[in-house]
């Protein structure tokens, strides 16, 4: 039975992070809202299912619906071979997974700084702070962690977790494409730092199932409707 990934149907979004899982493991899914009367689907699963999800993305599985991005990475990596099967690495994939939704958050409130509510033209002036602040403390930061993570794993920096690709490197892949997008010259100042970083973003870019599918129209283009969005006055 193929999966059933409820996401909005034209910004990549949270929902590219489970969309990447799928593709890397070849998992047979259909991405609902994409299809006809697709939203309007999505929308009363969200209304009346036993236990409705917050927002989109969530995933069902058969009888089961997972919602939340890094639940959904959680539930996909143990199935299908994409986090270690013991417990303490599947945790600590885990817990690189919560990292990288929090640096998600982070890049996305540089634009929406007061309210998601607003516009980004209602809230100019406080995205401008809240990006500098961004740009020149809190990438830096994060890529230096995740370095130190690469660096750190015993098995070797190609990985973030062990020997062979998890869910934590294709969202890292994922993450530096946004901020790749949205903070051009800011990202690249950073991975200078970050080489472990640059080179598994680089690698999984190669795996053939994710080159492929970032070649194919299944992937949604950024714009300045998702996470990750370029205003050049906030790069700087």
């Amino acid at each position: 039975m193929a999966y059933e990934l409820y996401y909005w149907p034209t910004i990549q979004g949270r929902g590219e992070f489970v969309r990447l899982a799928l593709e890397e493991t070849g998992a047979d899914y259909i991405d609902v809202a994409r299809e006809s009367e697709g939203v309007a689907v999505m929308m009363r699963m969200m209304e009346h299912a036993d236990h409705p999800p917050f927002a989109p993305p969530f995933l069902k599985d058969g009888e089961t619906v997972i919602g939340q991005t890094a639940a959904i990475l959680l539930y996909l990596g143990a199935r299908h071979g994409l986090a270690p099967k013991d417990p303490a690495g599947g945790l600590w994939t885990h817990q690189i997974q919560l990292t990288i939704s929090d640096l998600v958050a982070e890049a996305h409130d540089t634009h929406h700084p007061v309210g998601v509510g607003l516009y980004y033209e209602d809230q100019k002036d406080e995205a401008l702070r809240r990006a500098q602040e961004f740009r020149d403390d809190r990438i830096p930061k994060f890529l230096n962690w995740l370095e130190t993570v690469l660096a750190r794993n015993p098995s070797g920096p190609a990985h973030l977790v062990g020997r062979a690709i998890t869910y934590a490197d294709l969202s890292l892949f994922q993450t530096v494409e946004g901020l790749s997008y949205a903070f051009p010259k800011a990202t690249a100042r950073a991975l200078k730092k970050a080489p472990h970083v640059a080179a598994l973003h680089d690698a999984v870019a190669e795996r053939p199932r994710i080159k492929a599918y970032l070649a194919s129209p299944r992937r949604i283009p950024f714009s300045e409707e998702g996470l990750f969005r370029h205003y050049p006055e906030l790069d700087g």
